[in-house]
């Protein structure tokens, strides 16, 4: 990552986009939302190369993409099933048991790498937001968590139409896919932070006074 810091960096001024000057001069147009090469500012990286290096493994977004999957998964397919009782009702079942026990796993995952993610980047996790993500993180284990109860040990008497899941387990569903939202909206607000070391060359705008005759 050294080598990256070290080599003349170019930002997009329309959507931040920042990449190395001598990729801007090969392909010419900004490769996420493109604009020409006329709209690059300079752009100067004073974060340190370890900080990069970590950053720069994308862990936590890969972990978030791995339980947004059993999140919207669960109680898409339990509709499908309360729906449609008896399509593939040896497929349907396996995969939300499975997805149900996997989920708390893939939010652990998610949880220590956004800890990391946040001291990383931000040096602190005392801020509201972070900590607000911190808290919805909680909620969406515990709900976790609860799902796995409810699906071993509540009785079968409150299955709805022989579908091995009960409204609970429903409730529980689109209570963890409401906290995934929430979440997600939250780390949105993050995409665009400075990181703290962080400079960013602007150019100057000369303003022109009018002569007065």
């Amino acid at each position: 990552m050294s080598k990256y810091i070290d080599e003349e960096l170019v930002r997009c001024r329309p959507c931040g986009y920042v990449m190395k000057k001598s990729e801007l001069d090969k392909i010419g147009v900004c490769p996420a939302c493109g604009m020409p090469h006329t709209v690059f500012e300079p752009y100067r990286e004073r974060v340190s190369a370890n900080r990069l290096f970590i950053l720069g493994l994308d862990i936590h977004p890969i972990a978030i993409h791995l339980s947004q999957t059993f999140v919207a998964m669960i109680p898409g397919l339990m509709i499908l099933r309360f729906l449609f009782p008896n399509f593939l009702p040896d497929y349907f079942s396996p995969v939300i048991d499975f997805s149900i026990f996997v989920f708390p796993l893939s939010l652990i995952a998610a949880f220590a790498s956004g800890i990391i993610d946040g001291l990383t980047r931000f040096k602190t996790l005392d801020t509201p937001l972070l900590k607000s993500k911190i808290y919805y993180g909680i909620v969406i284990f515990v709900i976790s968590i609860l799902m796995i109860i409810s699906l071993v040990y509540l009785p079968e008497k409150f299955d709805i139409g022989n579908t091995k899941y009960s409204l609970i387990d429903l409730l529980l569903g689109i209570s963890a896919l409401f906290c995934a939202v929430k979440l997600g909206m939250m780390g949105k607000k993050l995409l665009d932070v400075i990181l703290p070391g962080t400079y960013r060359l602007r150019k100057k705008k000369v303003q022109k006074k009018e002569e007065k005759h």
